[in-house]
């Protein structure tokens, strides 16, 4: 692969909004009318920059990214995990928690759910990133370039139904979310996630046109094999 000075700086924000949402996915807000979860905001970040990197150094290089996510994101939850199986230090407190089994709650309030989270992110992460990596390549193929906007917000209307509804379902089946609150989520998910591109989009533009100009790349997917199993 040629060197590119700005890649490893994309992929490194790319992984951090993925870990720090899962971290906070377990807080629903309201905005609005709408039920929406609290990483709503970071993860969308991931989205965006999912998206630079296809349309700028193309799908494999935005596969390989996507599988160092998955990797890291799995690191994270383990990490997690096994911190909050070790026995607590007899002298552990936390603000407002003045005990060491009242900290360990507070520790699983927020942290118990990872392997559930882990699970439910990982898979709506993989298809939904996969899926928004490959509308975005091959919608730049049929526009011959041209109306970044259709391809960004296009593959994000198409991966969001997936990511979303595949989140929020295996949650709710796995008790984190109410089950009577999962259609309001989703839609509520999907519809700020959509809205959040839109506003982004000027944002995406200005990023996307200086890595082009930066890197002296503006990848088109011709020859690509769109196999996501594929690391090469």
């Amino acid at each position: 692969m040629r060197g590119y000075k700005y890649y490893p700086w994309i992929t490194a924000i790319f992984v951090t909004a993925l870990v720090v949402s899962n971290i906070v996915v377990v807080k629903l807000v309201r905005v609005g009318p709408f039920t929406l979860t609290a990483a709503l905001l970071i993860f969308s970040v991931s989205y965006i920059f999912g998206d630079v990197l296809t349309e700028v150094y193309g799908y494999a290089r935005a596969r390989q990214v996507i599988w160092i996510g998955f990797a890291c994101n799995l690191l994270a939850v383990a990490a997690f995990y096994t911190a909050g199986r070790l026995t607590p230090s007899p002298d552990w407190t936390l603000p407002g928690f003045d005990t060491p089994a009242a900290a360990q709650g507070a520790y699983d309030a927020v942290l118990g759910y990872t392997p559930l989270i882990l699970f439910a992110s990982l898979v709506a992460y993989l298809v939904g990133e996969f899926l928004n990596s490959f509308v975005l390549a091959k919608l730049k193929l049929a526009t011959q370039g041209r109306w970044l906007w259709v391809r960004t917000i296009g593959s994000t209307l198409v991966a969001q139904v997936a990511d979303t509804g595949i989140f929020v379902t295996l949650l709710v089946i796995g008790g984190l979310f109410p089950r009577e609150a999962a259609l309001a989520i989703i839609t509520g998910e999907w519809l700020a996630k959509v809205i959040y591109e839109i506003i982004a989009t000027p944002i995406t533009y200005q990023i996307v046109n200086f890595l082009k100009k930066a890197e002296q790349e503006d990848h088109y997917d011709y020859d690509t094999n769109f196999n996501p199993l594929t690391l090469s």
